[in-house]
């Protein structure tokens, strides 16, 4: 029997106005290898004393939910995603254990399928969206199931600013407002709409524009992340306009050409922010599965 290899994107959700709705896919990724048959899952891995080796790891339990009836099987697991950064590392262990229970039970699910199944699973469906798609994907849920749009995205890079320290889900929860003003919500849903419509239609300058524009998540969040205006001040002053803080935070991602990246970077590294800087390609494919038959 051939190895089997899925390979997940890391994630930058809340993709401007589009909280828990809209997400981009990255150049990062999980990357999960099936191989033989075990009497007991085994997950090899050099990811931390924290994350299980055995049926307990996030993706068997995933996987075992979708389909109980699953042999057991030995992966070996490698990961360039960071934990609790805002990069989806959760959601993609989600991903990647809808694909084994795909791919061990010949389930055959389609893409409809397996994001239901994610967002069923816990995973939040901004990230999941792109995760599964690719490029950015625009998605809704009511519990039950989830619908998502694929949306095209242009020839360009991120500059990924991920802080040193872990910034915790609940602390970032709790530092969103209750209620927002009528005027304001609308307004907010207005720039959102807006940002969907400029990226089908391909109008970058416009959509780039509308990513900076949020009105729900990032004014409250940005006093737990003080780098993502200093950031976007910084981008702003070379003329680059989409800096947005990716799912609850910490990290900052900023749309641009290569060129214009390489420049940021330099301009920030003189100011001795408390993390690393890393320029990334966008992922066109989505989650990918490979089988060396």
């Amino acid at each position: 029997m051939g190895k089997t290899i899925i390979r997940v994107p890391a994630t930058a959700a809340n993709l401007g106005p589009g909280i828990d709705s809209i997400g981009a896919a990255l150049h990062l990724y999980l990357t999960v290898i099936i191989e033989e048959k075990t009497e007991q899952w085994r997950v090899n891995h050099a990811l931390g004393t924290e994350i299980p080796r055995d049926e307990h790891n996030l993706m068997v339990q995933t996987a075992l939910q979708v389909n109980p009836e699953l042999p057991a099987h030995q992966l070996t697991v490698m990961s360039d995603i960071p934990v609790s950064r805002g990069l989806g590392s959760s959601t993609s262990a989600i991903i990647a254990g809808i694909k084994i229970a795909n791919e061990l039970g010949n389930m055959d699910m389609t893409i409809p399928e397996q994001l239901n199944w994610a967002v069923k699973l816990g995973g939040a469906v901004d990230n999941v969206a792109p995760a599964l798609m690719g490029q950015a994907a625009v998605a809704t849920t009511d519990g039950d199931t989830a619908k998502a749009i694929k949306l095209p995205l242009p020839d360009l890079r991120v500059l990924v600013f991920i802080p040193g320290q872990k910034l915790l889900a609940r602390k970032s929860r709790e530092a969103l407002p209750k209620d927002l003003p009528l005027a304001t919500a609308v307004h907010a849903s207005s720039v959102a709409n807006v940002l969907v419509a400029a990226l089908l239609t391909k109008d970058w300058e416009l959509a780039s524009q509308m990513i900076e524009r949020d009105e729900f998540h990032e004014q409250a969040r940005s006093q737990l992340v003080p780098e993502l205006n200093q950031i976007r001040d910084a981008a702003h002053e070379l003329g680059i306009v989409g800096t947005y803080l990716s799912g609850a935070g910490p990290t900052v991602v900023t749309f641009g050409t290569a060129a214009q990246l390489t420049l940021l970077r330099a301009k920030l590294e003189k100011r001795d922010l408390a993390g690393s800087l890393r320029i990334i390609d966008l992922d066109p494919d989505g989650a990918t599965v490979l089988t060396d038959a």
